[in-house]
């Protein structure tokens, strides 16, 4: 009964719930990697929140996994619980990359890339005074994300939480193979002290057919 009442409840208090679940982008081959080790590439949420007025601003809302059942929309961008540079200790979530309803049209221009790189700021990484950065992401997550619009500082429509984000991990050191080619460091060494004593071969034979001659 009460999942019955949550639509009801939404609706009571002006906001509009979409379906629509953010996602990684699957655009062009030339961005690179949907996901790195402190970004990942979303699809914009193009025809989402076609109901709303053309000045209403869309945020992104980046949350750890544990945030997003109690998550509050009242709390706003820029407050201490937002800040991205206290993310993800003392903030689980911050919002980042707003812009109005008006750059997130039904048409899409032929060839324009129409994605949101998430983490791609790190001017502002550590600057206390833009808590909204679009900075790297401090882990590898799991993260998840949603679009949250915001009329003023009214909440009035957002869309479901993505499914989690993994960015990928830098690998150690020690399993990265030291040599090429399928070679062992002990073969690479072996060649090295033999090349050095056929120089030193060389130069002795020199060496005595000078002094013969």
């Amino acid at each position: 009964m009460f999942l019955l009442l949550l639509p009801l409840l939404a609706m009571a208090h002006g906001l509009d719930e979409h379906l629509y679940k953010p996602k990684l982008s699957a655009a062009s081959p030339t961005l690179g990697g949907l996901t790195t080790s402190s970004t990942f590439t979303l699809e914009q949420p193009r025809c989402v929140f076609t109901n709303l007025q053309d000045d209403i601003v869309i945020w992104l809302v980046v949350a750890v996994p544990k945030a997003v059942p109690n998550f509050q929309n009242s709390v706003m961008p820029g407050s201490p619980e937002r800040a991205f540079q206290k993310f993800p200790t003392s903030a689980l979530a911050y919002m980042t990359l707003n812009t109005t309803l008006l750059n997130y049209p039904c048409h899409k221009p032929p060839r324009e890339i129409t994605v949101l790189r998430v983490g791609s700021e790190t001017s502002c990484a550590k600057d206390n005074t833009r808590p909204t950065c679009n900075g790297p992401l401090p882990g590898p997550g799991p993260y998840r994300v949603k679009f949250l619009a915001l009329n003023d500082s009214n909440p009035v429509a957002e869309t479901a939480w993505s499914d989690p984000i993994t960015l990928k991990t830098a690998r150690q050191l020690s399993s990265i193979p030291t040599t090429g080619s399928g070679h062992s460091a002990g073969m690479i060494a072996l060649t090295s002290i033999l090349s050095i004593l056929f120089a030193i071969l060389l130069a002795g034979l020199v060496a005595v057919l000078v002094f013969c001659g």
